[in-house]
């Protein structure tokens, strides 16, 4: 038997079994005994549809005789071919058979083949009973900060708002039934007639076969057995949608259908679909957006208005001609609908573009805290903590500024277009005008003409038509949809010069960078625009292999306003803001001279930037040598001074009773503070921890650094304000108080607070010292310049952000020798305060001293670099009051009888004893050749000539010299991974065995070989 026609046979199986016993339709036939039973059902069947176009006036036997003795007249002088080797002379004689009672001796029929073919199709049927019970997915509506909606969350296939049918209007729902099935709700399931209208159809129809589905298939379809286009799949589909209409009834019916069904754009059901192409809910639709809805299930991208308006126009003709033949409306309404203009609204207006490592960490907090197992299992409502402008603003300065490094170090690479637009031009240009598919209801010939005649009298003379280039553009969906700057369309290459169009139509000149004599014709790039004076231009933007994070906090609440956990969501998931630990290097520091500042010491407490070298603790291990960057020292300095020039010894060195008597002890209260500011869960104690050797999250990293601005309440980050369900609040975040970290108390942390003002004033984070009068901070780098950090924060927000190579494939990539985190992050978190205080952030002053602080704190001057108190005229100190008295700790650490040995007048006149000498413009004691005394801050004019104007050597407004100690595990090479080479062995880190030259860090922090 002919494969065709047992498939053909046992759809008719199905057909007849649902239409004539639909309580009884059985899954499984014998194919030894139920042949009779088999033969019986099919004749039942065609008897039954002879009744149902009796109904209709129709003369089946006439439709199907034609088909089946004369198909060139209905398919066209192809048709022996489209029906795949079918014989046609065997379909009649089969036809003839079960529709009109004869017994043929030359029958086909075998019962036995097609009984196997359909019981294979059935088997593990789906049940009805789970589309009654059945939870759409669903989109949630996210919240911004300021209540507009900003986001939403859903699974694939699932961006759906669900609405109950109740609130559909009755207009929407009769367009769609005019549309989709005009005797809905009249069978049962199965509309018999249309499928026999789509089987003799099909006798001409190439390639996929019209269905003839009801409303009640294309549920079933859609949310049950899959879209497969095979006879199997139809025969399921039938089964089930008709069980399907004894269980609901036909509103909820229509209710799954019309929140289930994909109109274009990325929307799924109705309510989602008239917000996205109208901005609207479904209750407010007109009758010609209902009708244009109601057009796009037949097929959403060939009638899509954003790339076919024409098609889509004669589509929404169509379904207001089947409304006024129904009666739904009226002719007059029908033409006054035809001539509306599409009023859809611009793709970019309903597509989100940002946000979207925050949109999963909101949707990771629902289930946390608001307990919900996804967002995407009903609609939710939910607010969440993010200022959309300042979202926008950190995305486009953390990708700006990480091209910007790969740029300066000559790391660009341009690895090709991000896609080409050739294949989609072409489409638009051949689509004008286009015709409509051959097995696509059209409009009635009346309808059309009407629909002409009010169109052309309304239409203008002449409408400005786009160029395909710029439709291809506007239309396009690339790969980095977060990216951003903006898509351009590569028009010509060459000698000429190189040309890019843009979305609003203009054409820059592009300067090609990397990709010099690479680009072709219609490729689709990045680029950044550069507007003035003459033509447009336009440089190439090339995605940085560099990764980089950042996160703005809310100081007082701990509000997440906006974050990026990496350079674009679509290449990387990965938010490295909260999934992520990376070694933070110099901005963990602040936990030691907090703990120095707690333990009395005061900001010009002298140390020695010397070589030091602690014990091991417990008499377990090596010795710990750490060095400086530049492997020096630069004598005696201030605590201060050593936290904003961010000296590895001197950090070193208040361990050795700075804080406590003995250094492991030093290093306990360290770890204390680390401990109870939940930086970590577990502190590991051994030296380096306290130069950053210990990786941490950058959001806990960001809470720290609040809390210094809170002097010493620590917030807790979170992004999830509410959860609302049908206006029903689910969740709400509980108001509560930042804790207080108790290890230190308000004196120290606003001493601490001063000291990285310094660091943004006249330290390694001096790129900002044109607005240090609003921002403190440090920077840091890790061991090998991995890492590059900025911490820092103004009176109302932290900012924190991180660059660095991922280490995926075990291999730490450096950012290269002088990329450090004053150089690469600062620049980004500049530009991030920037549009913070742009979006609403408030623009104050660094605050001074809470009430309970003042009362312990004395305001004194003193000379910067020594430390020593003066008269008057100098840099203004922060003391703490001990007793009412200022705690004098200047000497605690570096008496003065070594001081007055050091100093040039000694007898031995040897001033090297002070490693690298006191500055040429006053020794420790402020003291000047010729006996003079200096009390101006001898940053003053540092600080005036490294203001960002006027800086144009270094775009960064940086210094080369403005660098902090990268860092290192003890123990571990510079690949984080054990190393068992004695320090100080010739042997290099990869075990080669012949001593050789090779780059040391300078500042390696481990190791006794004075060659370090």
């Amino acid at each position: 038997m002919n494969a065709i026609l047992i498939k053909l046979f046992a759809t008719a199986l199905t057909l007849s079994q649902v239409t004539t016993r639909p309580d009884a339709v059985r899954t499984q036939f014998d194919p030894a005994k139920d042949g009779g039973q088999v033969v019986a059902i099919l004749r039942d069947g065609c008897a039954h549809m002879r009744k149902s176009f009796d109904i209709e006036d129709i003369n089946l036997d006439e439709l199907i005789s034609t088909a089946m003795e004369d198909p060139s007249a209905v398919a066209g002088d192809n048709a022996p071919k489209i029906l795949h080797g079918l014989d046609i002379a065997e379909l009649n004689t089969s036809y003839k058979q079960f529709c009109k009672g004869e017994n043929p001796p030359n029958s086909p029929f075998e019962a036995a083949a097609v009984i196997a073919f359909y019981n294979n199709a059935v088997k593990d049927l789906p049940s009805a009973e789970a589309l009654r019970d059945i939870k759409l997915p669903s989109a949630s509506v996210i919240l911004d900060a300021a209540g507009k909606p900003y986001s939403e969350t859903f699974e694939t296939h699932g961006r759906r708002l669900v609405v109950p049918i109740e609130g559909v209007p009755d207009l929407v729902q009769k367009a769609f039934v005019a549309a989709e099935d005009k005797r809905f709700y009249q069978h049962h399931g199965i509309d018999e007639r249309g499928v026999i209208r789509a089987f003799v159809g099909n006798l001409a129809s190439p390639g996929r076969p019209a269905g003839g589905s009801t409303i009640t298939q294309q549920v079933v379809k859609n949310l049950s057995v899959g879209d497969d286009v095979t006879y199997e799949r139809k025969i399921r589909e039938m089964i089930v949608a008709s069980r399907l209409e004894r269980l609901q009834t036909k509103p909820q019916i229509l209710g799954l259908y019309l929140n289930g069904i994909y109109l274009g754009r990325g929307a799924y059901g109705i309510e989602m679909a008239a917000r996205s192409w109208f901005g609207k809910s479904v209750g407010t639709l007109t009758l010609p957006e209902a009708a244009l809805l109601a057009g796009l299930p037949k097929g959403p991208n060939y009638y899509s208005p954003d790339k076919y308006p024409e098609r889509a126009r004669e589509r929404r003709a169509y379904v207001l001609s089947r409304m006024k033949e129904e009666g739904t409306i009226t002719e007059a309404q029908m033409n006054t609908a035809m001539a509306s203009d599409l009023g859809i609204k611009p793709p970019d207006a309903a597509r989100q573009d940002s946000g979207f490592y925050l949109v999963d960490h909101v949707a990771r907090e629902a289930r946390t805290f608001a307990g919900l197992e996804t967002l995407t299992n009903a609609s939710y409502t939910v607010r969440a903590t993010v200022n959309a402008g300042l979202q926008s603003a950190l995305e486009a300065a953390l990708q700006e500024g990480l091209a910007a490094y790969e740029r300066g170090t000559g790391r660009a690479r341009y690895e090709g277009p991000e896609l080409n637009l050739s294949e989609a031009i072409k489409r638009i240009e051949a689509a004008a005008p286009a015709p409509e598919p051959a097995a696509e209801p059209v409009p009635a010939p009346e309808a059309k003409k009407g629909a002409r005649k009010v169109a052309a009298a309304k239409a203008p003379a002449k409408p400005t038509v786009q160029p395909a280039w710029q439709r291809a553009l506007v239309s396009a969906r690339p790969p980095l949809y977060d990216v951003r700057w903006p898509l351009a369309v590569v028009l010509q290459t060459g000698k000429n010069g190189t040309k890019v169009g843009l979305p609003d139509g203009r054409v820059a000149s592009l300067e090609p960078g990397p990709a010099r004599g690479k680009l072709q014709v219609y490729d689709a790039v990045r680029v950044r625009l550069r507007e003035g004076k003459g033509s447009l231009r336009a440089d190439l933007r090339v995605r940085p292999t560099v990764q980089g994070a950042a996160i703005v906090l809310e100081n007082r609440t701990g509000k997440i306003l906006a974050m990026s956990g990496g350079f674009s969501y679509p290449l990387s998931q990965l938010n490295r803001v909260t999934q992520a630990v990376r070694q933070p290097g110099s901005t963990l520091k602040p936990l030691t001279y907090l703990a120095a500042l707690n333990a009395g010491l005061q900001p010009n407490t002298l140390v020695m930037d010397s070589a030091v070298t602690l014990p091991p603790i417990g008499g377990v291990g090596d010795s710990w040598s750490p060095k400086n960057y530049d492997g020096g020292g630069s004598g005696a300095t201030t605590i201060r001074r050593g936290l904003e020039f961010s000296k590895n010894l001197v950090t070193a060195r208040l361990l050795q009773g700075g804080i406590a008597a003995k250094a492991p002890d030093s290093l306990q209260r360290v770890c204390d503070i680390a401990l109870e500011a939940q930086l970590y869960a577990e502190c590991e104690r051994y030296y380096p921890f306290v130069l950053g050797a210990q990786p941490v999250r950058m959001i806990d990293l960001a809470s720290f650094y609040a809390a210094i601005a809170n002097e010493g309440a620590r917030p807790s980050a979170y992004a999830l304000e509410a959860v609302e369900r049908d206006g029903k609040p689910l969740y709400r975040h509980p108001d509560k108080a930042p804790v207080r970290i108790g290890s230190a108390d308000r004196v120290a942390f606003y001493q601490l607070k001063t000291m990285l003002q310094g660091v943004t004033q006249h330290g390694t984070a001096a790129a900002l010292s044109g607005i240090s009068a609003y921002v403190a901070g440090k920077t840091g780098t890790s061991e090998n310049e991995n890492d590059a950090w900025f911490a820092g924060f103004s009176n109302e927000i932290t900012v924190v952000v991180w660059a660095g190579y991922d280490n995926a494939d075990g291999v730490r990539r450096t950012l290269g020798r002088g990329q450090t985190g004053g150089h690469v992050s600062v620049p980004i978190a500049r530009a991030i305060f920037q549009a913070a205080w742009a979006n609403g952030v408030a623009r104050t002053p660094l605050a001074p001293p809470s009430p309970e602080a003042k009362a312990l704190i004395a305001d004194l001057p003193i000379e910067p670099r020594s430390g020593q108190r003066v008269a008057g005229g100098g840099f203004i100190e922060h003391f703490r009051l001990k007793g009412g008295q200022v705690a004098d700790t200047q000497y605690a650490l570096v008496p003065r009888d070594t001081l007055y040995a050091m100093r040039p007048d000694a007898e031995d006149g040897d001033y090297a004893n002070a490693e690298d000498g006191a500055d040429v413009a006053g020794d420790l004691f402020g003291n000047l050749p010729g006996g003079r005394r200096t009390t101006e801050d001898p940053f003053a004019q540092r600080r005036s000539a490294e203001t960002d104007s006027g800086r144009t050597a270094d775009p960064w407004g940086l210094r080369r010299d403005r660098r902090e100690e990268p860092q290192a595990w003890p123990g571990r090479d510079r690949y984080g991974q054990v190393n068992p080479v004695p320090f100080g062995s010739p042997f290099d880190d990869e075990g080669d065995t012949r001593a050789r030259q090779r780059r040391r860090d300078p500042d390696y922090l481990f190791g006794d070989d004075p060659g370090y």
